[in-house]
C-alpha cells in the first residue's frame, strides 16, 4: 500500500476516536514508520507519560508524547487493504489506550469487545 494510503487510515483511525476522548488528546504526535526496531515485533508503539500521571496545567512545556504507527509490520500481517485497515484502527486505538493509561489486560478486553461488536455490523 502507498505510504500516502496508509497514513490516511491512520488519520482516519484517529478521527473514529469518540470525540469525548479525542477532545482530552493533548500534547500528542502520531506517525507512520517503515519499520519497527530491529529485534522487535510491534504493529505500534506509544512513548511518553500516559493521561492519568500527568500533573494538571503542566504538561504542555514538555515534547510531545509520540505514537508510531509501523507500515511494514502491519502489511504483513494483512491479507487485503480491508485487514490493512482494520489493524491500523485496532493499533491506532491500542496505542491511544496506552496514552489514556491503560494496561494490555484492559486493552485486550477493549479490542475483543471491538472484533465482537465488527462481526455484529457485519451480519
Amino acid at each position: 500500500m502507498a505510504r500516502i494510503r496508509f497514513e490516511a487510515l491512520v488519520a482516519e483511525a484517529l478521527d473514529e476516536i469518540p470525540k469525548k476522548f479525542r477532545k482530552l488528546i493533548d500534547n500528542l504526535n502520531v506517525m507512520v514508520e517503515e519499520d519497527c526496531p530491529p529485534g522487535t515485533n510491534l504493529l505500534g508503539l506509544y512513548h511518553g507519560v500516559p493521561y492519568p500521571h500527568r500533573s494538571p496545567g503542566s504538561y504542555g512545556n514538555y515534547a510531545p508524547d509520540v505514537i508510531v504507527i509501523y507500515k511494514r509490520p502491519i502489511e504483513s500481517i494483512s491479507r487485503s487493504d480491508l485487514d490493512i485497515k482494520d489493524h491500523v484502527r485496532d493499533t491506532v486505538l491500542h496505542e491511544v489506550g496506552h496514552y489514556f493509561g491503560l494496561g494490555e489486560a484492559e486493552l485486550r478486553e477493549i479490542e475483543r469487545a471491538v472484533r465482537e461488536q465488527r462481526r455484529g455490523e457485519s451480519r
